[in-house]
């Protein structure tokens, strides 16, 4: 951890435990930041996170809390909490869990400000409660924990998420991957939620296929656990590149800011794509664009907006996934395609 200034407030974020999720946390740290500007943030993270979190200039400095998807982690919880004490004046939790709210608790931090939920009195000692009808969208949540108690939430300004490109990083990797000079687009398969998010792997094939066609790389991009869905859009095509599980987190970021645009499941990688300004081809199934879309003016949103949709369900409990199976490869190539023509008509 980094020395801790001698002025400012220390302020400790208790960060999300998603990628996307983590991404819109930032709105919360500039804000933050625009309030106190010579504020010192420290954030709470999964390890996975440090990636993304030092793309963000806001951070100062961050404190890794590993404890697998479950788990109670009590030991590994207390020891962070010994190493921060005296450390911070103020800590927002934006989980609603109970166990997210022991760090800062253990830690003796004297404010502790977070929204009610799971029982929670005495951990949190500013408790808000949360107006869903207000509060519409995952990030303005976020960003009404940093303002005072009361402030007028109507008029909650969303400052937008940006992460720090490298491009020596990007270079490098471009190289070791033997990715070519053509305009890329990224493809993003996966969407941790389930499989009622995920359009068919059939249509990025299709899609995937037309697109080298009209001259583009195709970068499909993802974790380990979508290695066999980029498997099956790039076999056997030629200028498709599977890099699912082949590229750190870090090396996503700066091969998303080098593609013209993405074809995206709504997915962590989709706010990743938006923060660093890619422009955004958003697919949207059994969850809904008003309440996490990619936080850019550069974006398309694609959805059918049936009967049965937004369901927010892992599975379709129809069977049939119909939000997604009817939504067209031809579709979201006009849509690139129309992109493509305006970029070009730009410059």
């Amino acid at each position: 951890m980094s020395a801790v200034p001698s002025s400012g407030e220390r302020i400790l974020v208790v960060g999300p435990s998603w990628v996307g999720d983590m991404v819109m946390a930032q709105s919360l740290l500039k804000t933050l930041r625009q309030r106190q500007p010579d504020c010192h943030i420290g954030v709470v993270a999964p390890g996975w996170s440090q990636p993304i979190l030092e793309r963000m200039e806001e951070v100062a400095e961050v404190a890794t809390l590993d404890v697998t998807h479950g788990e109670f982690g009590w030991g590994t919880r207390r020891t962070l909490a010994k190493r921060l004490t005296g450390r911070f004046d103020r800590a927002i939790v934006l989980p609603r869990s109970w166990k997210s709210a022991l760090v800062p608790f253990l830690a003796r931090i004297p404010r502790r400000t977070g929204y009610t939920g799971e029982q929670r009195f005495g951990l949190l000692n500013e408790r808000r409660t949360l107006d869903k009808t207000v509060l519409d969208q995952t990030v303005k949540r976020f960003v009404a924990l940093g303002l005072p108690a009361g402030a007028d939430l109507e008029a909650l300004s969303v400052p937008r998420p940006r992460l720090r490109v490298d491009t020596e990083n990007l270079a490098a990797v471009r190289d070791s991957l033997g990715l070519s000079s053509r305009p890329a687009i990224g493809m993003m398969p996966g969407a941790e939620y389930g499989p009622a998010k995920q359009w068919p792997l059939g249509h990025f094939r299709e899609l995937a296929q037309r697109l080298v066609a009209e001259g583009f790389e195709v970068r499909v991009l993802g974790g380990p656990k979508d290695a066999e869905a980029g498997a099956v859009i790039a076999e056997g095509r030629e200028g498709v590149h599977n890099l699912c599980g082949k590229t750190r987190l870090a090396d996503a970021v700066d091969l998303l800011a080098d593609c013209r645009q993405v074809v995206t499941n709504d997915s962590g990688l989709m706010h990743v794509a938006a923060a660093v300004g890619t422009r955004v081809q958003a697919l949207y199934g059994s969850s809904s664009p008003r309440y996490t879309p990619p936080l850019t003016d550069k974006a398309t949103i694609h959805t059918l907006a049936l009967e049965c949709s937004p369901c927010f369900q892992r599975t379709c409990p129809l069977g049939h996934t119909n939000c997604l199976v009817q939504l067209s490869p031809q579709r979201v190539l006009q849509a690139v395609l129309a992109s493509r023509a305006e970029l070009i008509g730009r410059s």
